[in-house]
């Protein structure tokens, strides 16, 4: 049984040969060729945070692979009213194939993974989002034909997706440089993580945006507010105005730089409308791979042994 709690959960060759596999769903699929893999399985996929990308992906991918996608929100679950995760865990592993949760705390994944007996993946918490950082690397490696040996940056909040992609970038050889303002920092054991890399020159902390956009061949962005955070909205406004993917940024890069953003953006914030329509078809692309993304997630967490590869 394996599980998608987080990315350092996954060893180099698990990731690549994901997205080999990825690459090749999507090519059956864009040709009209079948592939019920998951024929007669069922997945649970439990939102406690609303998403569009996250449930049509999973659910229009559940059902390419043959099997059965049942939609859970925290309404209708016994877990909104206070039953413990574990006991949830026993009683949907009895039912269920699969879990996918999408939800705020990492600890209630993890607990997921503890007590059930079937695969859980991660659809995002607060901490990490695997799933969206497989399809951009799946994205950066279609567009760019390798990842070793490229930059990315990324521009804004030490969140979710920037500890997400500093794991996911330096695991498959990519040097990364991060920017944010003081006291939006990844958490410590990111930065740990990421320090393993830092005396072959893989990854550098700046403060100034323009300095870790330079020389970079993917540029990366995200809200300044995360979903759960609105309240700081204004807040994050003032911190992070100088945290924006704009021309003057773009300028610093290598030539023929990709932009990729997980989306949903707020043109005029974290990137100008003119950047991000510049590089609409590779944006895009990234919110397509989701799907192909996810499903090579599935195959790997919920096929049978010999169905994997």
């Amino acid at each position: 049984m394996k599980h998608l709690l987080k990315l350092e959960d996954w060893t180099t060759e698990e990731i690549i040969n994901t997205l080999n596999l990825a690459d090749q769903l999507k090519y059956e699929q864009k040709h009209g060729i079948e592939h019920k893999i998951l024929k007669g399985k069922t997945l649970g996929m439990i939102f406690e945070k609303s998403s569009t990308r996250t449930r049509v992906s999973f659910e229009v991918g559940m059902t390419q692979l043959g099997g059965y996608p049942l939609f859970l929100s925290s309404n209708d679950l016994q877990i909104g009213r206070g039953e413990p995760v574990e006991d949830t865990a026993r009683v949907l592993s009895r039912f269920l194939d699969g879990i996918m949760i999408r939800t705020f705390e990492q600890s209630e994944v993890e607990a997921l993974a503890e007590y059930g007996s079937i695969p859980i993946i991660n659809g995002l918490t607060d901490y990490c989002h695997p799933c969206q950082v497989l399809a951009d690397l799946m994205t950066i490696r279609e567009f760019k034909g390798k990842l070793e040996g490229l930059k990315m940056c990324f521009i804004g909040d030490g969140n979710n997706m920037m500890n997400s992609l500093i794991v996911g970038a330096l695991s498959t050889g990519m040097s990364i440089s991060v920017a944010c303002p003081e006291g939006y920092e990844p958490p410590q054991h990111i930065l740990e993580f990421a320090e393993k890399y830092g005396a072959d020159g893989k990854f550098e902390l700046c403060r100034n945006p323009l300095d870790a956009a330079k020389n970079a061949d993917v540029v990366y962005t995200d809200v300044w507010a995360s979903m759960g955070q609105e309240e700081e909205k204004k807040i994050r406004e003032k911190v992070f105005k100088d945290f924006q993917v704009n021309a003057e940024l773009m300028s610093k890069t290598n030539e023929g730089c990709m932009v990729l953003h997980c989306l949903p953006a707020h043109r005029g914030e974290e990137i100008t409308a003119e950047v991000l329509e510049a590089h609409a078809d590779e944006i895009f692309e990234e919110a397509e791979n989701r799907l192909h993304a996810q499903k090579a997630v599935l195959v790997k967490c919920m096929a049978d042994e010999n169905q994997k590869d």
